[in-house]
């Protein structure tokens, strides 16, 4: 596995909650005196919230959290729980009545995995917030918990993925680090190796190339993939510069998910600037990429207990 964490950004806390029955969680990366934010939404079935907020001519400039949850649509409850605990930790733009905290947010579609009845909720969203620290698990936790990869050939054929960090220290004392929920429709691969995906009779079958030589009709997985993650660095960046840090951030996924952005897939990516820190933004775009190349890695490699 490849070593690091997202907080090795200082500053950043990671926190996980999950449920074992339903197999199911949500994963939170804290910044508690607020980041400059961008998005970037490559995969054609999201499910995100506050993501308008980002663009340029918005007023809002910094989230405090970003939550990552299972449960496809019905997760996005858990947020009601980080608005909670950020509202009692005085986190958020503070209005005349009150604090309203901005909490971005992007969920899997992991109800095939254990009990489709069971979900995030508000007090899952809270909990993560309060396990919230600088060690971050790897694998099958938080919103990772759910989390398949290769099901082209449908779940009995699929293997787990789950929620992986990765971090590239630079000159000048700059970090970038990524934390991704790998969710996909296709497979996990390093240097030409399927690492995780569809598989038949004991061997992976190679999604790509299978789609390619069968032309199979997929409709009816629609929806029900997605890889999700952060990636921020302790750069100085404002909102296209984050923007632009989460475009790139998807070549990382494209480096090691094959096929990736696909119909069936919503796969999103926010970034997040969060210190100081200066450096050309190109060496920054590229460490992005890296990073999150090397969390999916961790992700499926942790989620299949390697």
């Amino acid at each position: 596995m490849y070593s690091g964490s997202i907080t090795d950004v200082q500053g950043l806390l990671v926190g996980h909650a999950q449920d074992t029955i339903g197999m199911t969680g949500v994963s939170v990366v804290i910044a508690p005196n607020g980041a400059v934010c961008g998005v970037d939404v490559r995969g054609s079935a999201p499910g995100t919230r506050e993501t308008d907020f980002m663009a340029q001519a918005k007023a809002v400039q910094k989230a405090q959290v970003v939550l990552l949850a299972g449960g496809s649509a019905y997760g996005l409850a858990a947020v009601d729980g980080v608005m909670i605990y950020c509202e009692q930790q005085k986190m958020g733009i503070h209005t005349a009545e009150a604090v309203v905290p901005i909490v971005p947010a992007a969920v899997i579609y992991d109800l095939g995995f254990g009990r489709s009845d069971i979900r995030p909720n508000a007090g899952m969203g809270y909990a993560a917030c309060i396990n919230a620290g600088t060690k971050v698990p790897q694998g099958s936790i938080g919103a990772g918990m759910g989390a398949t990869v290769g099901k082209a050939l449908g779940m009995p054929h699929a293997q787990k993925g789950g929620i992986g960090t990765a971090s590239i220290i630079l000159p000048k004392g700059v970090v970038v680090g990524a934390l991704v929920c790998v969710n996909a429709f296709g497979d996990v691969v390093e240097r030409g190796e399927v690492l995780a995906g569809a598989h038949k009779n004991g061997a992976h079958i190679g999604t790509s190339q299978y789609l390619m030589e069968n032309a199979v009709d997929m409709s009816k997985a629609m929806g029900q993939n997605t890889t999700i993650g952060v990636v921020a660095t302790n750069a100085v960046l404002d909102k296209d510069g984050a923007t632009k840090l989460a475009q790139v951030a998807h070549d990382g996924l494209a480096k090691s998910i094959d096929p990736i952005h696909t119909m069936l897939d919503g796969d999103t990516i926010f970034a997040l600037s969060y210190g100081n820190k200066q450096i050309d933004l190109n060496a920054l775009i590229t460490a992005a990429a890296e990073a999150t190349r090397r969390a999916v890695i961790n992700a499926v490699l942790a989620g299949m207990g390697k």
